[in-house]
């Protein structure tokens, strides 16, 4: 499970740190529009999300049934919630990147909300709707 989470860590790191500091580089470009490394997580999501037995999919529906899912399903439950972290919360910052260059909004703007959803994913998309909506007048 150590194993699994490192690499798991170690695969979003590097686009973090490129969107940040080389937003408008080739390669960092290319990660934004393959989606690379969130599939690559997406796959490692589905091994430790279904290699712990069939899922009851009643469990989403109530926080009692949700704590259950991590509780029944020990490490590699948790391991597959980080993972699920991981990935959307790139997703969040693939989208503010791209969002805030197709808006022209400058890079200076996102660096914090980026940084906040590479940590507290909600909080930076929420970061960037707010500076978004003030540097274009516009909450749609």
């Amino acid at each position: 499970m150590e194993t699994a989470f490192q690499i798991a860590n170690a695969l979003v790191l590097p686009q973090w740190l490129l969107m940040i500091v080389a937003p408008r580089w080739g390669v960092t470009q290319w990660l934004v529009r393959s989606y690379l490394i969130p599939v690559l997580l997406a796959c490692l999501y589905a091994y430790f999300i279904f290699s712990g037995g069939p899922l009851d999919f009643n469990d989403f529906s109530t926080f009692e049934g949700v704590k259950s899912l991590f509780s029944k399903g020990g490490d590699g439950a948790v391991l597959a919630g980080w993972i699920h972290y991981l990935a959307f919360d790139l997703v969040a910052g693939i989208f503010v990147l791209k969002d805030s260059q197709e808006k022209n909004i400058g890079h200076g703007w996102i660096v914090l909300p980026l940084f906040f959803c590479f940590m507290l994913g909600p909080i930076g998309l929420l970061a960037y709707w707010i500076i978004r909506a003030m540097k274009t007048r516009q909450v749609s």
